[in-house]
């Protein structure tokens, strides 16, 4: 079949095998052409399919020759749709891999519930032994528990309501909008989706299996920005959540095994697309950081945590024992060109004021499209295997 993006909201419904393989592709050979640190031999990627997950599977495996275990929650192609863009992804990292050698299995399910917990301790166990490092880079809308609750995530702000810049993408349009605020249950379900506890029973689980090295790092993802996403994120429901998240590194360290927060830039994926406000700000971001030569993605941003922040002797952290990698995002100058700019930003003056070329070509490599070297118009097989 012929597959051509079909964006509905903030998602894209269809996805590239073939532009996935080339963007796995280049990410590989990104990592491969930098120097190497001596890093772990053995990592758990939780949330591997995509964006800062799948840049930290990549990195761990081609930077450091690590074995590496995804877990994902992505579906095949069915009929005449496509598989998702993280099932393209993982099929094409595996066969990579394999290629060059390397351990690589995935466990496809959810990684909230207690069987693909245990179904990934059977793993480690029979192939692993135990691993050195555990990456949690889970980003899910939901959180269904064991007796059948589900929670979901809301990206509202907490206390008052929020008036400030966003964009319609899709009509190129700047206008303000009012977010109001999540009530206090909605925080408390969007602790549950996207706060630590998950991350915290995962190292339990695994110390309890004797499934992980007492010297294993691990390491859950965030991020706080400027002031004009504070409302939206590090001061909103979902910074309540990261809130958590920081918590629990505090908690597992404490209980024995290094746990950090790496503190990210901001970059478009599916999460950071569906917050208003927010992808202004990028767009915004991306042209000043580009015209200062600072533009990184997400394979860089994990390139630049393993082998110069996490695993360089000492971890280069903050008073608050955070990674940050948004240290070049957050320089006075950058910031100081983002808020010139946000302050006079129309939708007349976009394409002198923002990025929204770079916007929306990161949005479309996210499902594959925009590769080099593929020919979108021709017919390609969606049906791709994984070995699970």
């Amino acid at each position: 079949m012929i597959i051509k993006p079909k964006v509905r909201g903030f998602i894209c419904t269809t996805a590239h095998p073939d532009g996935c393989r080339a963007i796995v592709k280049e990410q590989i050979d990104y990592i491969k052409s930098q120097p190497h640190a001596n890093g772990p031999k053995k990592v758990l990627v939780i949330g591997a399919s995509m964006g800062y997950g799948l840049a930290s599977r990549i990195t761990a495996a081609y930077s450091f020759g690590a074995a590496t275990l995804g877990v994902i929650f992505d579906k095949p192609a069915s009929g005449a749709r496509t598989a998702s863009s993280g099932w393209y992804n993982t099929a094409a990292f595996e066969s990579f891999a394999h290629e060059d050698g390397l351990y690589a299995k995935t466990v496809n399910g959810d990684a909230y519930s207690q069987e693909i917990k245990d179904k990934v301790i059977s793993i480690i166990k029979n192939d692993l032994g135990k691993v050195d490092m555990v990456v949690y880079s889970l980003a899910a809308p939901r959180r269904t528990m064991a007796d059948g609750t589900t929670y979901t995530s809301v990206l509202k702000t907490v206390g008052e309501p929020y008036t400030n810049k966003t964009i319609d993408l899709k009509n190129r349009v700047v206008s303000n909008i009012t977010v109001e605020p999540a009530t206090e249950d909605e925080i408390a379900a969007t602790v549950k989706v996207m706060g630590g506890e998950d991350w915290k029973a995962w190292i339990d689980a695994l110390k309890e299996a004797d499934a992980i090295e007492s010297d294993a790092v691990t390491v859950a993802y965030s991020y706080i920005g400027p002031d004009i996403t504070h409302p939206m994120y590090a001061d909103g429901s979902i910074g309540k959540a990261k809130d958590d998240l920081f918590a629990a590194s505090k908690q597992i360290t404490a209980d024995g095994i290094k746990a950090y927060i790496s503190v990210n830039k901001a970059l478009v994926t599916q999460s950071s697309a569906a917050i208003p406000i927010v992808p202004l700000y990028i767009s915004i971001l991306y042209k000043v950081m580009k015209a200062h030569g600072v533009h990184e993605g997400c394979i860089e941003q994990m390139y630049r945590l393993m082998n110069q922040k996490l695993y360089c002797g000492d971890p280069v952290v903050d008073s608050e024992n955070r990674i940050r990698l948004d240290d070049l995002e957050m320089q006075d100058e950058i910031q100081s060109e983002v808020n010139g700019l946000w302050s006079t930003i129309t939708s007349e003056n976009l394409d002198t004021h923002a990025d929204l070329e770079g916007y929306y070509e990161d949005f479309y490599r996210l499902f594959g499209f925009g590769a080099k070297g593929i020919d979108y118009d021709a017919e390609t097989d969606p049906e791709v295997t994984i070995d699970l």
